[in-house]
């Protein structure tokens, strides 16, 4: 964390009764947060991993206990609002109950009390969760005192539910083809459990259906009418999503609440100007720019150079600097914002952004965590680049350097291997044979086939002229000047450039390695490859030969087809 002034924000983009958001102010603020059990942050993956468990508890259900399917479905859907969508359990605990009731003759008592037991428990914790959120709306607009103004770019276009819209009406209706082609697959059993994943699909798209909607209603709130104002330092972390924090928290030493932002190119969206407080800090500087390019020139090399920032910024490992920053809408678990910040660019206006999730908070002991956590990673990353820095600069110059698949990459294809033989085993029994299952197995080998020559046999060459990357068509040039970044992301290793990318991805274990103090090959090989990138000095003196660079991989890719093409032919 920096204790460094933050970027400031300038005075005409600061509405004139908005007030400081103080630490002490936002500690009122973060009392009222919901208790842990009532679930208030749940982690997409774990809110998935649990709602996959829960579809396949009553995928099983159907089939064996004979469970109706849209109530096996109904629960796992259910699951997944617990966690992720408090709003809609108002509606469903209710349904769910009914359903329960209606199917509780042909079921054992247990199973229908324990099923009513989770969604009358559940349901509590939902309404307390709730209330909590009335309370922080409270004490956010107690903290505004009555500061309000108009949201920058009100009249540009809505851009929430955009992607929820056509997804949940997509996934809506692969659900209905699921039920209408139910009764086609295999056995009985097969039907029951068709039906329950059509079930599932229709109300996953339901929910994509009603987000869009709540999130859209929402924005479309804070365009209304003023909304209450609070100023802010916020900052992006390493994964790009935003940190609010207190106004004199100028050590970022405790975040109040996440949430994921999104800006727009306005120009682009309208024909109107900007927001008043952005058009009076342009009015301001407008004499320091009089030789400023028409309006228009360069729109497309500023987009592309402005996504290429973006990128490089998504890329780096290191959050960003701390920036003062005005909050539109009164924040509260699940709320929708506006921030409007410092750039990071100090040339460039304000930025304004819009809430592409909700708002997430963070109680105190989380906040603590969060920031230790940042600064104990940001700290891992300087001391392996260091290393790796040290270990090229100590190395003896070489002509060409060469990195190749390993242990990682090896176990990653065995487990893939793996996973087509369990297709065949389980998927393509006499039982179960079907043109649909074919094609399902027989697209998943292709794929395989594909993946597997890359997982065992990618090379990256370095040279003085770049890099020379290893794919199914043969070695890809890289030039050191085109090269944005390499970095390694949870399972993947990922290599990009100025109109591309390159990644592959294997096994790691990140506790085990800090507790060992090893380090995996693709943090390695990445640290090693930024040094170079950033220091010419420390690059390869020669040129590469064409056996140095590798072979293509599609001849390999072929033999796999066929063999897999062979398999389903003997098992067929």
């Amino acid at each position: 964390m920096s204790y460094d002034e933050p970027l400031r924000l300038p005075a005409a983009a600061i509405p004139g009764d908005c007030r400081d958001w103080t630490a002490g102010r936002a500690a009122d603020w973060s009392a009222a947060l919901a208790p842990r059990w009532t679930f208030p942050r749940v982690r997409r993956s774990i809110a998935g991993a649990v709602t996959t468990l829960a579809l396949c508890a009553g995928a099983w259900a159907s089939m064996i206990g004979g469970v109706w399917p849209p109530v096996a479905a109904g629960f796992a859907v259910y699951v997944l609002w617990v966690l992720a969508h408090p709003e809609l359990v108002r509606a469903g605990a209710p349904a769910l109950l009914l359903a329960l009731a209606v199917e509780a003759p042909a079921q054992p008592w247990a199973v229908t009390a324990a099923g009513a037991l989770v969604v009358v428990a559940s349901w509590a914790a939902v309404a307390v969760r709730l209330r909590a959120r009335g309370i922080q709306l409270e004490r956010a607009l107690e903290a505004a005192g009555g500061g309000a103004a108009r949201v920058p770019d009100a009249d540009a276009p809505v851009r929430r539910g955009r992607f929820l819209f056509p997804l949940g009406a997509a996934v809506l209706a692969l659900g209905v083809l699921t039920g209408a082609t139910a009764d086609r697959w295999g056995t009985a059993d097969d039907h029951r459990g068709s039906w329950v994943m059509a079930c599932y699909l229709a109300g996953l798209g339901a929910t994509a259906l009603a987000s869009a909607w709540l999130g859209r209603h929402r924005a479309l709130a804070l365009r209304g009418a003023p909304v209450p104002v609070l100023r802010v330092l916020v900052r992006d972390d390493a994964r790009g999503t935003t940190e609010v924090y207190a106004a004199d928290d100028l050590a970022a030493a405790r975040p109040l609440f996440t949430v994921d932002l999104t800006s727009y190119d306005s120009e682009a969206e309208t024909d109107t100007d900007t927001d008043t407080a952005t058009k009076a800090y342009t009015e301001a500087e407008a004499d320091d720019h009089e030789d400023a390019p028409e309006p228009g020139a360069g729109t497309v090399a500023g987009a592309a150079g402005e996504l290429e920032r973006l990128l490089d910024a998504a890329d780096d490992d290191t959050p960003g600097p701390v920036r003062e920053a005005v909050l539109f809408g009164a924040p509260f678990d699940g709320a929708e914002v506006v921030v409007l910040s410092a750039d990071e660019d100090p040339d460039q206006p304000p930025l304004a952004e819009w809430s592409a999730g909700p708002v997430r908070p963070l109680s105190p002991s989380a906040g603590v965590r969060r920031a230790a956590g940042e600064k104990a990673r940001e700290e891992r990353n300087r001391r392996l680049e260091r290393r790796a820095r040290q270990a090229v600069a100590d190395r003896a110059p070489a002509p060409v350097r060469r990195w190749r698949a390993g242990w990682p990459d090896r176990l990653a294809a065995v487990l893939l291997v793996q996973w087509g033989g369990w297709l065949i085993w389980t998927g393509f029994t006499e039982s179960e044979r079907s043109v649909g299952t074919l094609g399902l197995v027989a697209a998943l080998g292709l794929y395989g086939a594909v993946r597997v020559p890359v997982k065992l046999a990618w090379r990256i060459t370095a040279d003085r002229s770049g890099l020379w990357i290893t794919g199914l068509r043969g070695p890809r040039h890289v030039p050191w000047d085109d090269i944005r970044s390499v970095r390694r992301r949870s399972f993947e290793l990922k290599l990009r450039w100025r109109d591309d990318d390159w990644s592959v991805a294997a096994p790691r274990w990140a506790w085990f390695e800090r507790r060992r103090g090893l380090v995996h090959p693709y943090d390695a090989l990445a640290a090693e490859l930024s040094a170079m990138r950033r220091d010419p000095a420390l690059r390869p003196t020669g040129e590469s030969t064409a056996p140095e660079r590798g072979r293509p991989l599609w001849p390999f890719a072929v033999v796999l087809a066929l063999l897999w093409a062979a398999v389903l032919v003997v098992w067929g």
